[in-house]
């Protein structure tokens, strides 16, 4: 699977291909970050919107904290 670096781009190419192969073992996805980013805290008009929009793409969306 790719390995998108926005979150931990500070492991090396050897650290990645120890997630990516964890990832073909186990048929997962798995995400690496530093310092998990926080959930946004939504307020209920804003999780509609994300909910619909949800729906419309057939996705699922994450919210997180900018820092």
């Amino acid at each position: 699977m790719d390995f998108d670096r926005a979150y931990a781009d500070y492991l090396s190419e050897d650290n990645v291909k120890e997630i990516q192969k964890l990832e073909e073992d186990t048929g997962t996805r798995i995400l690496a970050y530093y310092t998990p980013p926080a959930p946004a805290d939504l307020g209920d008009e804003t999780l509609e919107k994300i909910k619909a929009l949800e729906q419309k793409l057939c996705v699922r969306l994450v919210a997180y904290q900018t820092h």
